[in-house]
């Protein structure tokens, strides 16, 4: 049996798999070294996760994780895991997940839309290029942090329109010194900025908020895919924000000259069939 695991800045899916079969399956918050210490990241896992985690007796944890990009974020997460797991831990990056969970074995361009951003040229078997996603402040186009940011920064700047501006201000109940709190403060700010994009879908008949979201999707667009031979391979996507907003989405791809093969909400089928055949 193997442990399973996906993880974003959000959410992390849980599964131990005996073969094709799910055995156990849980959620849990999202861990990433780069925001948590080893401290945290184990109190996360072993107070989230369901004691039939840690009862059954696994050969191997495969985890991919944002903040997974690097060896040393890498020894982190693996120290945190084998401490609770006491089992090998192999450690990869939320994008291959994203990689092997849409494309398994076969070749093509694989893109994440959710809390963060990214995308890759996928082999069949590892990335083989990458355009640097640069996180939510420097990079991160088209995802709910980088458009949360984008709506934040208009509402306190009086660019949004009134009604939008109410509306926001209303719901979730906050004023500038607390939003300024939440970003800058926030040990996880890209979490915080990414909760507003509910927001986003509920406005979407908005012009504004239309045009916020589809912006968005041009820069990824033409900041990341534009580096890659999108023409001649499948374009797909993993999600929450690439699912809520597909409509969107697939417009910006069509006015870019970009088909999409494929949009999923999340990884972890496309990895059960992967690691099944390891």
């Amino acid at each position: 049996m193997k442990v399973i695991a996906e993880s974003s800045s959000t959410r992390t899916e849980w599964t131990i798999v005996d073969g094709k079969e799910v055995v156990e399956h849980a959620f849990t918050t999202g861990l990433n070294p780069y925001f948590q210490t080893r401290r945290e990241l184990s109190h996360s896992i072993r107070l989230e996760l369901p004691e039939a985690f840690f009862r059954r007796r696994c050969d191997h944890v495969y985890f991919y994780g944002a903040g997974c990009a690097n060896k040393e974020k890498n020894k982190i997460m693996e120290s945190s895991l084998v401490a609770q797991f006491r089992t090998p831990v192999t450690v990869e990056s939320d994008l291959l997940g994203a990689a092997r969970g849409l494309l398994v074995r076969k070749p093509g361009l694989a893109c994440i839309i959710g809390t963060g951003s990214n995308s890759c040229y996928y082999d069949g078997e590892e990335i083989v290029k990458n355009v640097p996603p640069l996180g939510f402040i420097l990079g991160d186009e088209g995802s709910s942090a980088y458009m949360g940011k984008r709506l934040i920064a208009d509402v306190l700047k009086g660019i949004a329109p009134a009604d939008i501006k109410t509306q926001f201000l209303a719901a979730f109940n906050v004023n500038q010194n607390i939003l300024m709190d939440e970003v800058y403060t926030n040990s996880l700010p890209s979490r915080s900025l990414a909760r507003f994009a509910p927001f986003l879908a509920d406005n979407l008949s908005n012009p504004y908020v239309y045009k916020l979201v589809y912006d968005g999707f041009m820069s990824f667009f033409n900041r990341n895919i534009k580096a890659y031979d999108y023409k001649n391979n499948p374009l797909c996507f993993v999600g929450s924000t690439a699912v809520s907003f597909q409509s969107v989405l697939e417009r910006a791809a069509e006015d870019f000259g970009a088909k999409i093969a494929k949009i999923i909400p999340n990884s972890m089928p496309g990895l059960v069939e992967y690691h099944s055949e390891s």
